[in-house]
């Protein structure tokens, strides 16, 4: 006889532990079974350590002296915040199965079993998987545009409304509906977040007035420098991602050395534990082909090993003359129960972009020989037809997690990247076209690859403090990074080297490249000791206490720089003022070493970046979780901002070093987000942001970007006869941002402006059958012209035209 499915087992075990139960508790009297009903409704102390699910329901079990009836495997993945206080049982368990997918049935005989929430009345959040690993709560399969849990800030897995920071999650299904396919798509759907593209393959990200230099990856924090310029972390491929995590502000908790924007985590999908998988393929714009494969489920019988496989392959042209990109994406991960409490995994990921026709500073530089500003079509490219900009990342990561025992949870991860780069360029920039029309070419080429590998220990779970139970994290990193590049710029033209600025076809032989003009080899070391404490005073009152002891080295063929037990601290606070609304503060700091060119004028390299985040706010939550709410205040304080050094500058003769120095500078602001589900079926992500960025003298800086930003994402699935159909849309706008640029023909600082603009995008999605649906995304409906990127290196760049996306999908 052959084995019976996996899924068949499953059933036939529940059903048995189900008819055991009911045989047990058949043999109870009528009169057990009378105090049992009356205990439902009353009230009892209850002290329930966070951590695994199953244990928790059992030490809850003992306390109110009921049976609780569960499949191990509906519990085995899920944990819980843990229950303290008076309550009656069936309020204890609503409250420890908080956004696990399950809800707790009672029986007639006085017990209690656990089944699947109902999907119709409200959305799983969690329900697919929920991690051990401290990484929060999966999004994949809720249907959510909220996530139950994160732990980006502190390393706590806390819900939003329990984090005193700002943090942004874009789910993976707000990604699906909106077919946002890279991180520039879902940058532009974060609220509070600018981007801005320096050409067709560079982004860079900014929030608060300052550029985001920090990527994660499940956490673990990459230890590559000059992200936006050639680590291809802005080109990173959504297909293999569950969502992504948007930390607003300071992070040196977790992070250590970086930027005072923020921190972009990128956490990857997880195996599943039933067989499931989907085929993509989509069609748009300017030949834009898109496929996607994804499958995942259980490679054993037992289920004790789970793999996924994921690719995905893009081939598309562009709104720009003569730019086109192919991008393919593999992902595949391991995950094995080497014993009930242990979990090893182990992944790859690899992907590459060959973009051809690479635009470089823009698409097309503003001002011409006579300083007046150029005007070109979105579709003109200042490239050569032979200019490209490819990079490539390779990944290999591993992961040992082991449950300590009473909620506590021991997790080592390992990553090893490589991110490499090949630019060979041409492009028309600086002030062109000359009187008569015709232009040059600048021609250089960039290439190398950084190697970087990190490796980050911790343990975290709850402890007893006076009469009190409280949350603990303690843990351990380290990351190197070692970049080799060489830069070739003393090129040689077979032709000469002048080109028709009006009649621009990208034609010119490329250049010998000849030997390398700049040969770079830097390493950066860093390690660091952290810890983060939630003491929980009262059962409203929560003070977070956390710090990190951080090593930094920069050695090389650049400046030497070294920082050596530089104390990163943190401080939060949350208080409960209602069932539902939640009053918040927070401190951390955190530091940047500068870059390798930002030298004073005696060629010494500045101090580092330096800022403070001030923070407060009110956070909500409704419907058990599914939809969220936030308001905040804040203040970041910078103390050595890079500008450049104009009295060393500006003297005649020009002094042989371009100087910077370093300034002060504040930022204050407001923002309001919303996430979640609004009605059973309507989803919602929005949110404004307003702030303001000064100098030490109090002029405003930064300003190419927007003051203020308005952005919401929603989808509506329909009733009736049209429940088929789902429709939705959003919109973006922000405020004037502009940028003060020097026009050197004419010898004086101008500012060139971007006025205020919407940008509007709408889908919809008809589902064939359960498992096929097409979805139309459409984007800037309006077809609205805005810039993208102005003053860099005083160019500018078109964002898209109106487009669109028809994608089918096949779930099996």
């Amino acid at each position: 006889m052959p084995p019976l499915p996996l899924n068949a087992t499953t059933k036939i075990t529940r059903a048995v532990r189900l008819a055991v139960l009911g045989a047990s508790l058949a043999s109870v009297s009528g009169l057990a079974l009378m105090s049992t009903q009356a205990c439902a409704q009353s009230q009892t102390a209850y002290q329930v350590a966070a951590g695994p699910l199953g244990k928790a329901l059992t030490q809850f079990g003992v306390q109110a002296g009921v049976t609780i009836s569960f499949d191990t495997e509906q519990a085995r993945y899920l944990n819980t915040a843990g229950l303290e206080g008076s309550y009656s049982i069936e309020e204890g368990l609503d409250r420890l199965l908080a956004n696990s997918g399950l809800q707790a049935q009672r029986q007639s005989n006085g017990g209690y079993v656990l089944v699947a929430s109902n999907p119709e009345e409200a959305l799983q959040l969690g329900a697919t998987q929920v991690i051990t690993n401290q990484l929060g709560t999966v999004t994949e399969g809720t249907g959510s545009y909220t996530p139950g849990a994160i732990s980006t800030a502190t390393r706590l897995v806390l819900t939003p409304r329990e984090t005193p920071q700002s943090i942004s999650v874009i789910t993976r299904q707000h990604m699906d509906d909106f077919a946002l396919d890279n991180v520039d798509d879902v940058m532009r759907h974060t609220p509070g977040i600018t981007v801005s593209a320096y050409d067709t393959d560079r982004t860079n990200y900014y929030s608060r007035g300052f550029s985001i230099n920090n990527f994660q990856y499940d956490g673990i924090p990459s230890a590559v420098r000059n992200v936006a310029y050639s680590a291809g972390n802005t080109l990173s491929d959504m297909a293999i991602y569950d969502r992504i995590e948007v930390l607003k502000g300071a992070s040196g908790l977790l992070s250590g050395a970086g930027s005072l924007g923020g921190t972009i985590n990128l956490v990857r999908k997880k195996p599943t534990h039933e067989f499931h998988g989907h085929i993509t393929a989509g069609a748009g714009s300017w030949d834009n082909y898109r496929t996607e494969v994804d499958l995942s489920g259980p490679l054993t019988e037992t289920g004790n090993v789970r793999g996924r496989a994921v690719a995905a392959y893009q081939d598309r042209q562009s709104y720009i003359d003569r730019y086109s990109n192919q991008s393919s994406v593999f992902y595949g991960i391991l995950e094995v129960d080497l014993t009930p409490d242990t979990l090893l995994t182990v992944g790859a990921d690899y992907q590459d972009n060959k973009p051809q026709g690479s635009t470089w500073s823009g698409s097309f530089p503003l001002y011409n020989y006579a300083g007046e500003i150029n005007d070109a079509k979105r579709s003109f490219s200042n490239a050569t037809d032979w200019s490209s900009w490819q990079q490539y990342t390779r990944t290999v990561f591993a992961t040992l997690e082991q449950d300590l025992g009473s909620g506590w949870v021991g997790k080592l991860q390992l990553d090893h990247k490589l991110n490499g780069y090949d630019a060979q360029l041409g492009a028309i920039q600086f002030n062109q076209p000359a009187a008569d029309g015709t232009a040059t070419i600048n021609a250089q080429r960039y290439k190398g690859e950084t190697t970087s590998d990190a490796a980050d220990l911790y343990v975290s779970g709850p402890y007893n403090f006076l009469g009190r139970e409280h949350e603990l994290v303690l843990g351990g990193s380290i990351s190197t990074a070692n970049w080799k590049g060489k830069g070739y710029w003393d090129v040689t033209f077979a032709t000469p080297n002048l080109v028709d600025y009006f009649n621009w076809n990208g034609h010119l032989a490329k250049p010998d490249w000849g030997r390398a003009s700049q040969i770079s080899d830097d390493t950066v070391r860093q390690t660091g000791i952290y810890a983060t404490t939630r003491l929980n005073i009262t059962d409203d009152l929560k003070l977070f206490l956390g710090g990190r002891v951080v090593d930094y080295t920069l050695t090389g063929t650049t400046n030497t720089y070294r920082e050596s037990g530089r104390l990163i601290p943190y401080a939060g606070i949350t208080y409960d003022l209602t069932d539902y609304l939640t009053a918040y503060a927070s401190y951390t700091d955190v530091f940047m070493p500068q870059e390798f060119y930002n030298l004073d004028r005696n060629s010494k390299m500045l101090d580092p970046d330096e800022g403070e985040n001030y923070e407060i706010g009110l956070k909500s939550e409704f419907f058990d979780g599914r939809l969220n709410a936030s308001l905040a205040y804040f203040e970041v304080k910078e103390s050595n901002r890079p500008t450049p050094d104009d009295d060393w500058n500006n003297l005649s003769p020009t002094p042989p070093n371009y100087a910077f120095k370093g300034t002060a500078a504040k930022t204050k602001g407001y923002e309001l987000e919303v996430s979640g589900e609004l009605s059973p079926g309507w989803s919602l992500q929005a949110g404004y942001t307003h702030k303001v960025v000064r100098d030490d003298t109090g002029k405003k800086i930064s300003t190419f970007e927007p003051e203020d930003q308005l952005s919401f994402y929603t989808i509506y699935k329909l009733k009736g006869d049209l429940n088929k159909v789902s429709v939705g849309g959003g919109a973006r706008w922000q405020s004037t941002a502009w940028q003060e640029m020097y026009n050197s023909p004419k010898d004086r600082y101008e500012d060139f402006s971007q006025k205020p603009y919407w940008v509007v995008d709408l889908m919809t999605r008809y589902q064939f059958t359960e498992n096929l649906s097409t979805t139309l995304n459409v984007n800037n409906v309006f077809d609205k012209y805005y810039y993208t990127n102005i003053g860099f290196y005083n160019s500018a760049i078109y964002g898209e035209p109106r487009n669109f996306m028809l994608t089918t999908r096949w779930d099996f």
